[in-house]
């Protein structure tokens, strides 16, 4: 197959560009529609019960409360004679707003549960109609037309759930424009420090951009039919750019090497796609196999993940099979024009020669213990972070501090007593009598840390009802009941999170069944839904991760090794990220909140992590291997092996770090955790394992890190994956090179 892609690309190269500007041109086209397209939020199961509870609420009560404005009077008290007065205007024009069902106000209620302690703020509820972007939109219009002075009575701020989704929205836009201004041009800038060359610089940021555009119009046509996350924008860009380069890195430094030993342009070509082709082609395979697993689970932003993940893997990597060939035959010998001064000096020597890297594998191979175990200690102890991880999901405390609905957030806490935003919401759905309501009412409102539950039947407290409060008639329905149980508890905390599991144990009216949502309850039935299915994604990426690397290799040992040190590397990774998001360390230097880490990035993070760790594997391994088969001892194979992959790993991995770590610039704190959690997991992998510890643990392992049993040995031999392709060309020997194979094939 790779010949032929070889073939085509010498015999067809224009017609192959011609029709590579063309997809591209329609890519831009579908994918400059998919911002539209795609939705905030998508953090909840939709099967779970706060999810089902939420639904009933959305069809019979007209929604729950997503938005809350805060009214601060000019002067004096809100419930003043002229506060009042203006406070019943404000009611009445939000209650006009197409976009708002169930306004209520402390001025329609005279609730002083609406009023703060010091009768200087009051609070207006509602729900803004709408999903995803569009709900975003209708908070947006809302937002921007009361908040800020009203009649110079008040000042109007906006919070809840609708304007944290709309503030994280417009920040997530405004971070990925930072991110690609700050990713680029340093990318292009290390590109130039790699190759010394401006035109081979210039062709792995042609790859990337072919990958984010393509992948963008994947999102579009995807996002037109299911529900895809607005965040999938921020991976494509940062996999995108760094996996288009990866691979174009491998396939230019393949094809210099072969210029400059002499062969032909067309045997090149050949010589490059049979060898450094092959190992792209099985690289995304793998990345795309471990970013595939995000699809099992029900909520759209992780699955988004993966539409996303597994689209820009398998384009950038069809661009490069198809695209970068085409280019290395047009372009001939000019693929080194515009040669830098420092590249000169080195000109004739092959790009992939590192003899640090060989020489450090030699040292490890020949103290194996002595330099490996002081690397496992500090990983082992960057891990350790662990012992200790929570898990929560987003909300207002990932947004700036200065943000207005975390500002607002922060005064209903501290001066409203209880939080109506944050209350948990109990759905019956079906008719349910006075009396029974009222006594499961009674017994909610003695549940540690519930200030009252709200009925249609009346308000209680402290097992017992509020004589003076007749209730809200419209949390009753002939078909159904909302309760609101509402707590002076900080949302998202332990004890708000065991009071879903209290309020879940109370038993609901006799012949019925209750459902709880709200924002507590929707953090408990995520964990446990990311929690449920999560092993059966471990299960998928090691099972997926196994099979492609025995089908490479030809051993079982070598992908046990592979998946024991990536889980090393992804436990330091995940321990480092603990201690900073979650304990606060380096809080006052990146700007942001401590907090639980968000489960569903974490997840993301372990997957992304995760592949490209095999990405690097893959080009590591494929050259041991081709060493060993070609009749190398153990030893030699691996120093031989690092000494020629050690430089475009070391480069490769700098380069796609640069576009994660450049959302560490990001004012929203899970997507600073997702860039340098991932950014940082690949330097520890291309650096502490590929150079220390994948050759302590190959010297260690000696002849059986190649074992397989004979069945799987007839089998590898017939179905398995080895490279091949037209003899190469031989480089004449230097007497300053150290003892390199000039005959490989491989990376």
């Amino acid at each position: 197959m790779f010949e032929r892609i070889a073939e085509l690309a010498i015999r067809r190269s224009r017609l192959v560009l011609v029709v590579a500007v063309v997809a591209v041109a329609l890519m831009g086209v579908l994918g400059a529609g998919a911002f539209g397209k795609l939705l905030g939020g998508g953090y909840d199961d939709p099967a779970s019960p706060s999810s089902r509870a939420a639904k009933v609420i959305d069809e019979k009560f007209g929604g729950e409360t997503n938005l809350v404005l805060l009214v601060r009077a000019s002067e004096g008290r809100v419930d003043a004679s002229a506060a009042q007065q203006s406070g019943r205007a404000l009611a009445a024009d939000l209650k006009k707003e197409k976009n708002l069902e169930n306004v209520v106000s402390f001025w329609d209620t005279g609730s002083p549960d609406l009023r703060s302690k010091d009768g200087r703020e009051a609070m207006v509820l509602a729900h803004v109609k709408g999903e995803g972007t569009e709900r975003d939109e209708n908070a947006k219009s809302v937002i921007d037309a009361y908040t800020g002075p009203y009649k110079d009575a008040f000042t109007v701020q906006a919070g809840g759930g609708a304007a944290v989704n709309s503030e994280m929205g417009t920040q997530s836009g405004e971070d990925l424009v930072l991110a690609e201004g700050i990713a680029v041009p340093l990318t292009l800038v290390l590109l130039l420090l790699v190759f010394g060359s401006m035109v081979a610089a210039l062709l792995p940021l042609a790859i990337g951009i072919i990958a984010i555009m393509g992948t963008f119009a994947e999102l579009f046509i995807l996002g037109s039919v299911t529900d895809v996350s607005i965040f999938a924008i921020n991976l494509t860009t940062a996999l995108g750019l760094g996996l288009g380069i990866d691979y174009a890195l491998l396939m230019v430094s393949r094809f210099r090497e072969q210029l400059e030993a002499g062969a032909s342009v067309d045997d090149a070509v050949r010589r490059t796609v049979s060898t450094a082709g092959r190992t792209v082609a099985f690289s995304a395979a793998t990345v795309a196999a471990a970013l595939a697993a995000l699809m099992v689970f029900p909520q759209y932003f992780l699955r988004s993940f993966g539409y996303a993940g597994v689209g820009v893997v398998a384009i950038a990597a069809v661009s490069t099979l198809f695209v970068m060939p085409a280019l290395f035959v047009v372009l001939g010998h000019r693929v080194n024009s515009g040669r830098l001064p420092w590249a000169k000096a080195n000109r004739g020597r092959s790009d992939t020669r590192a003899p640090f890297w060989g020489r450090l594998a030699g040292t490890v191979m020949r103290r194996p213990a002595l330099t490996a175990l002081p690397v496992l200690a500090v990983l082992l102890l960057a891990a350790s972070p662990l012992l200790g991880i929570a898990f929560g999901t987003p909300d207002e405390r990932v947004l700036p501090e200065d943000s207005e609905s975390r500002q607002v957030s922060s005064v209903l806490q501290e001066k409203f007593n209880g939080n109506d935003s944050a209350a948990l919401h109990v759905v019956i759905d079906k008719a349910v009598s006075k009396a029974p309501l009222e006594s499961y009412a009674v017994e909610l409102s003695g549940l540690k840390g519930v200030v009252r539950v709200e009925t249609s039947t009346g308000t209680y407290a402290d097992g017992g009802s509020t004589a003076t409060d007749p209730g809200n008639a419209a949390l009753g329905r002939p078909d159904a009941q909302q309760i609101n149980v509402v707590s002076t508890l900080s949302p998202k905390s332990d004890a708000a999170q065991n009071l879903v599991d209290d309020v879940r144990a109370v038993a609901p009216p006799a012949g019925s069944q209750s459902l709880v949502g709200g924002v507590d309850a929707v953090l408990v039935d995520s964990k446990d839904s990311v929690g449920s299915r999560l092993p059966l994604a471990v299960a998928l990426v090691a099972l997926t991760t196994f099979l492609l690397l025995f089908l490479f290799t030809g051993s079982v040992v070598q992908p046990l090794r592979a998946l024991v040190l990536n889980m090393i590397s992804l436990g330091a990774t995940l321990g480092v990220m603990t201690w900073i998001f979650q304990d606060g360390n380096l809080s006052s230097l990146l700007g942001f909140t401590a907090q639980p880490m968000d489960v569903s990035m974490t997840v993301l993070m372990f997957c992304i992590a995760f592949g490209l760790s095999m990405d690097y594997e893959v080009f590591v391994t494929s050259r041991i291997k081709e060493l060993h088969d070609l009749g190398e001892d153990n030893e030699s194979a691996v120093t031989n092996g690092l000494g020629h992959t050690g430089r475009i790993v070391t480069a490769a991995a700098c380069l796609l770090a640069v576009s994660f770590f450049a959302f560490g610039t990001a004012k929203l704190s899970f997507m600073q955790l997702f860039g340098l959690g991932s950014g940082l997991a690949i330097l520890i992998d291309a650096v502490a394992v590929r150079g220390i510890l994948v050759p302590a643990a190959m010297r260690l392992l000696g002849r059986s890190a190649w074992y397989a049993p004979g069945f799987l040995r007839k089998f590898h031999g017939r179905f398995g994956l080895s490279e091949g392709g037209p003899t190469p060309t031989a480089a004449p020997e230097s007497a300053a090179e150290p003892p390199y194979v000039k005959n490989s094939t491989g990376v």
